[in-house]
């Protein structure tokens, strides 16, 4: 099935009095990080080098990806005629980089590498569709809900590859699910942080517990909690574990509440 393009967006429907401004803000993060994707790709290609039909995967998900972050600049620039993409990616690209040449995952293994990756589509698709739901306005919502699907088929896509994986290389579930927490906790590493420094131009240096704070505010805002019990069974899933069982929904209910009260905290801080 062809894949969907820029053009396919009805651009014309564009309203500005929809735009809501903080998620315009978490817009322009996600486009710098979406467009980086050639260098994930780069990466995975280099520790999965043995592999042709991965590295063909790995790259065709990078079009993809990078497609996302040219259809959110798209927008944002709709949104902000001001916004200066190329300045904030080169910026962004300048600081923030991977072992390219790596011919070893970060994460121990091939499999450790493929639950990793599991886990940022779980984030990725989760995101969107939270903005998706969230946003008033019309071009975002469809560009939101047309990346979500994809971002669903690329977990798919690493989990296929990962359960391949899996028959040749012993990874419990333990370790499994010790990746997928790590990987949840990268979340508040540099990247996206720097992401929203360079895209909406603050002034000043770059203080990452500022900008973490000030992202997750405006992107966990959106959350809903069909999100989070989603992204937990999934996360769930490519942890080796049941995704229907009591405990992948006890820990539905505990994300809920824990991203609630954390959503909170950053509102009075921010205050």
């Amino acid at each position: 099935m062809k894949h969907w393009t820029i053009d396919d967006i009805a651009w014309e429907h564009f309203d500005p009095s929809k735009v809501d401004p903080e998620i315009l803000k978490a817009v322009k993060a996600a486009a710098l990080v979406e467009h980086n994707g050639y260098d994930y790709a780069a990466y995975l290609c280099s520790v999965f080098a043995d592999d042709p039909d991965f590295c063909q995967a790995a790259k065709d998900w990078a079009e993809e990806e990078v497609q996302h972050g040219r259809a959110l600049r798209r927008w944002a620039e709709y949104a902000d005629p001001t916004f200066d993409f190329d300045d904030a990616f080169a910026r962004f690209t300048r600081d923030i980089t991977l072992p390219l040449d790596a011919k070893q995952s970060i994460r121990g293994s091939r499999s450790g590498e493929l639950v990793a990756r599991c886990i940022v589509e779980v984030g990725t698709s989760s995101f969107y569709g939270a903005m998706a739901a969230a946003t008033e306005e019309p071009v975002l919502k469809s560009i939101a809900m047309r990346i979500r699907a994809d971002e669903l088929r690329h977990y798919k896509l690493f989990y296929n590859h990962l359960n391949r994986y899996l028959e040749r290389e012993q990874l419990g579930p333990t370790r499994r699910l010790m990746i997928a927490l790590s990987r949840i906790r990268e979340t508040e590493d540099d990247e996206l942080a720097y992401a929203y420094h360079c895209a909406n131009g603050l002034a000043g240096p770059y203080d990452r517990s500022a900008c973490i704070a000030a992202y997750s505010r405006r992107a966990y805002g959106m959350y809903k909690r069909p999100h989070v019990e989603r992204a937990v069974m999934m996360t769930c899933k490519a942890a080796g574990l049941d995704p229907q069982s009591r405990v992948a929904r006890l820990l539905g209910d505990a994300s809920w509440w824990l991203m609630r009260k954390k959503v909170g905290w950053l509102e009075r801080r921010a205050a």
